[in-house]
């Protein structure tokens, strides 16, 4: 009778993940596939303030779990964006930051589509840093009309790190080789299975220092900060809020509320006007400090560490990222 019992329980669970078997309408977690809606916050007047999270590492990658795939932070912002241009009601878009940064692509694809929707909708754009917006997470908030810090928020990190897993002291050490022809000598180039040589190394550097110059003209083009917030910012260091201030990397500091508060002035808009969400569920005693967006607020896995996704960094390459604040 158990091993009948077990069979039946086996055959039910995997009539709910089979598609096309038992129970085709049954879903058993929010995916990508639900549409978003919106949700209000506070407020009850006429005009909205879409209010958009980032949190975590800039991403165009989709993260793949045993269950569900996430869309990509990158996918999902943009979702978002193309669905506010749809509401002649919204007046203004707030990204409350918490990220450390991400991809180089990633970033300036967000920054990209981000000075676009401005440019194509007249739509104010601000920005809320609160625990970190640094690298990539500050470059995606440059189009912004106006940046509030937390008091105790990180901000800075402007420059460009390169990424390269290297394998070979450990193939050494295990007896393992790797034989490679190229038609050309830098073809291999960045390869996890040698050292580099210095002309390879001062090329890497050349295309580093060059995309690092790119974050930095950008930061005078949209803060219009002087040579020497330039020559300050260009170490590439971390600032707290009061220090960003005086550099002109934010216009003030203040919360949540303050963020909110001045969005509102630049959109025209009542005090009382509507503070909105784009989200695929509804959150019991839902406020302006969930992070949520994309899902219920986890990854369904079998196992859960709570560790932060590495996929992206397991992979050479150029990030606007400022690594010590990845497990924020």
């Amino acid at each position: 009778m158990r091993g009948r019992y077990y069979l039946f329980i086996f055959v039910m669970i995997a009539g709910l993940f089979i598609n096309g078997c038992m129970f085709p309408t049954v879903k058993l977690f929010t995916d990508a596939s639900d549409p978003l809606k919106e949700f209000t916050l506070e407020g009850e007047e006429e005009g909205k303030v879409l209010m958009i999270p980032v949190y975590g590492i800039i991403s165009d990658i989709s993260k793949k779990g045993m269950i569900q795939t996430e869309p990509s932070l990158v996918q999902d912002i943009v979702s978002q964006l193309k669905l506010a241009e749809e509401d002649s009601e919204i007046k203004a878009v707030l990204f409350k930051i918490d990220s450390p940064g991400g991809s180089v692509t990633a970033s300036d694809v967000l920054y990209h589509e981000i000075k676009s929707f401005k440019e194509r909708t007249g739509v104010k754009v601000t920005a809320v840093i609160m625990n970190v917006a640094a690298s990539g997470g500050y470059y995606m908030a440059l189009p912004a009309d106006y940046i509030v810090a937390h008091p105790t928020s990180v901000t800075g990190s402007i420059g460009v790190i390169f990424l390269k897993p290297k394998f070979y002291g450990l193939m050494e050490k295990i007896g393992v080789d790797v034989k490679v022809n190229t038609s050309g000598e830098n073809k291999d180039m960045g390869s996890p299975f040698r050292k580099e040589t210095k002309a390879e190394d001062k090329i890497f550097q050349s295309l580093t220092d060059s995309l690092g110059k790119r974050f930095i003209d950008l930061v005078v083009e949209n803060r219009g900060v002087s040579q020497k917030v330039v020559k300050d910012i260009s170490t590439a260091r971390i600032y707290l809020a009061g220090e960003a201030l005086k550099l002109g990397l934010v216009d003030e500091i203040g919360y949540i509320s303050d963020a909110i508060s001045k969005t509102k002035e630049l959109a025209g808009l009542d005090e009382k006007s509507k503070v909105v969400v784009y989200r695929r569920v509804e959150f019991p005693d839902d406020n302006l400090y969930n992070t949520q967006t994309r899902f219920q607020g986890k990854s369904y896995s079998l196992i859960d560490l709570g560790l932060p996704d590495m996929t992206m960094l397991s992979r050479p390459g150029f990030y606007y990222l400022w690594s010590a604040g990845i497990g924020e």
